[in-house]
C-alpha cells in the first residue's frame, strides 16, 4: 500500500491510472487501511493523432484538463503507415511504456533506439528538442500499443531514462504462486523498487491480475474492476478521479474478471501555473510566445529545428 498525502486519481483508458502525490513507500496493515473513493469518471474517445495514428486521450481532454504534475494522457495504437513524424517539445517529460510490438525513437540531440513491449521510456524535453517516434511493424507481430503521459516539470536540461522489459522489476503481494503481479516501472510498491530516477516524484505501475482478487494499493488496461466497497464495476477506456481525504491512505481494488490489468501512476504536485500550446509547456503566456520566436528562429534548444530530419520518419 502507498500512502498518499494530497488529492489522487485514477485513470482508465483499457487500463487505471491512479495519479496521487509523492507516496510514503511503507507497507500498512489492512486493518488500518481506509481505501479512497471515485468522484469522476471520464470515457476516453479514440481521435486521431500524429499521422494517421489513433489515441484515447483522458488527461488533456476537455472533460479532464491539466491535473498537476500530469498534463496528458494517450492510450495510442499505431497502424501500418502511421506514426509520429518529427516534432518538437519543451518543458515536459513524456514518459512511453509499450504495452504489445514496439516503437523506435530518435532526436536532434542524437538519441536513437527502440522501445519493446514491456519496456519504458523517460524523455524530458528541457528547454527544447526535436524527435519522432515510429512504430516497428515486422511480420507476424502485433500493431504497436502502449501508453504516454506527459508529466509538468520545472525548467531542466533534456534526459533520457530507458528500461526494457526485463530491467522492471516485479512485485508479488500474495508471493509468486499469487494471482497478482505488479511491474514497478517507477517509484515502490510491496518492497520493491524501480532503478529509474522518478521525475516529477512520479510513480508508475502495472497492476496484473491473473484472476479475480482484491489488492489494496495507494493506484484497466483491460477486464473490469472495483474500487473501495462499491459494487459497479468500472470497464475499459475511463479515467476515474478518486477522493482525497486525510484519512484515505490508499485504494482497494478488485478484479471482477479474469485478466483484469491496472496501471498505477503516482506524481508529485507542482505548485506551478501551466500555460500549453500543442507540445509547448510553460507557465504563462509570454514564455509560450518567446517558445514560438525560439522555434521559429531555431535557438535556445532549437538550433536544429529547420535543419534536422530523422532516418526513422523518412525512410
Amino acid at each position: 500500500m502507498l500512502k498518499a498525502i494530497t488529492p489522487t486519481l485514477v485513470v482508465i483508458t483499457a487500463l487505471a491510472l491512479l495519479l496521487s502525490p509523492h507516496p510514503d513507500s511503507r507497507i500498512s496493515s489492512r486493518a488500518m487501511s481506509l481505501s479512497r473513493s471515485v468522484v469522476k469518471k471520464v470515457l476516453a474517445i479514440e481521435t486521431p493523432e500524429g499521422d494517421g495514428a489513433l489515441v484515447r486521450r483522458s488527461i488533456g481532454s476537455m472533460k479532464l484538463r491539466n491535473l498537476t504534475p500530469f498534463l496528458m494522457l494517450d492510450h495510442f495504437h499505431v497502424s501500418r503507415g502511421a506514426g509520429f513524424p518529427d516534432h518538437p517539445h519543451r518543458g515536459q517529460a513524456t514518459v512511453t511504456y509499450m504495452l504489445e510490438g514496439s516503437s523506435k525513437h530518435e532526436d536532434s540531440a542524437g538519441h536513437e533506439g527502440t522501445i519493446e513491449a514491456g519496456g519504458v521510456q523517460w524523455m524530458c524535453a528541457g528547454k527544447g528538442i526535436i524527435h519522432a517516434e515510429m512504430p516497428v511493424h515486422a511480420p507476424g507481430a502485433p500493431d504497436p500499443r502502449g501508453l504516454q503521459l506527459w508529466v509538468d516539470l520545472p525548467k531542466q536540461d533534456p534526459s533520457y531514462q530507458e528500461l526494457g522489459p526485463t530491467q522492471i522489476p516485479t512485485a508479488y503481494p500474495n508471493g509468486p504462486d499469487g494471482p497478482v503481479k505488479i511491474k514497478v516501472i517507477s517509484g515502490k510498491s510491496h518492497g520493491v523498487e524501480s532503478p529509474v530516477r522518478p521525475l516529477g516524484g512520479c510513480w508508475y505501475f502495472h497492476v496484473i491480475f491473473n484472476g479475480k482478487s482484491t489488492i489494496f494499493q495507494d493506484i484497466l488496461l483491460k477486464g473490469s474492476l472495483s474500487i473501495g466497497s462499491e459494487t459497479t464495476p468500472h470497464d475499459s477506456f475511463h479515467t476515474l478521479v478518486f477522493s482525497s481525504a486525510a484519512n484515505e491512505t490508499g485504494i482497494s481494488i478488485t478484479a471482477t474478471e479474469d485478466e483484469t490489468e491496472v496501471i498505477l501512476v503516482a506524481g508529485e504536485p507542482l505548485d506551478q501555473t501551466v500555460f500549453q500550446h500543442g507540445p509547448f509547456v510553460m507557465t504563462n503566456r509570454e514564455e509560450i510566445q518567446q517558445t514560438f520566436v525560439d522555434y521559429n528562429m531555431g535557438r535556445n534548444g532549437f538550433e536544429k529545428a529547420h535543419s534536422w530530419k530523422s532516418k526513422i520518419a523518412h525512410q
